[in-house]
């Protein structure tokens, strides 16, 4: 593969040229700053949630018999302890810090399964949190893909 400069000629002919290190570009740029304010906004709303289940149980109406069915508490220290983490790893990925990425997913698959079993009690909650799950997902896989 060849490339040509302004004025038509090859300035290293026989060479191929090389991938650019040189600073992120603006779509890497958006799609860290996209993933690091979602991750950062799914962890308060879990935390939220948490908050709400751990105070008052009567928040959430239990439904039909489940089999991941645990005490409401339960639920909600549990949404409490990804809510934080996930709180410090949306920093690290506003930071641009590889390890937050894939912590980042890792929460975010944790958090996606905490939501799916707690569809009975709060559905629609539940199903928004795990779409905007995906989303972090996706945003962060994209910026470790971008980075190799």
């Amino acid at each position: 593969m060849t490339s040509a400069n302004a004025s038509g000629r090859d300035p290293y002919p026989g060479m191929t040229p090389v991938a650019n290190y040189g600073p992120p570009t603006s779509v890497a740029l958006t799609t860290s700053g996209f993933a690091g304010t979602m991750l950062v906004m799914v962890s308060i709303f879990q935390i939220l949630q948490g908050i709400a289940a751990v105070a008052a149980d009567d928040v959430y109406v239990t439904g039909i018999e489940y089999v991941y069915q645990l005490d409401v508490t339960s639920w909600g220290w549990i949404h409490i302890t990804i809510g934080a983490i996930a709180l410090a790893t949306g920093v690290g990925v506003l930071a641009a810090k590889s390890w937050a990425y894939v912590i980042g997913i890792v929460l975010a698959v944790a958090a996606s399964f905490a939501n799916f079993a707690f569809l009975p009690y709060y559905p629609i909650w539940s199903l928004i949190i795990l779409a905007f799950n995906i989303a972090v997902i996706w945003a962060l896989s994209t910026l470790l893909a971008q980075r190799d």
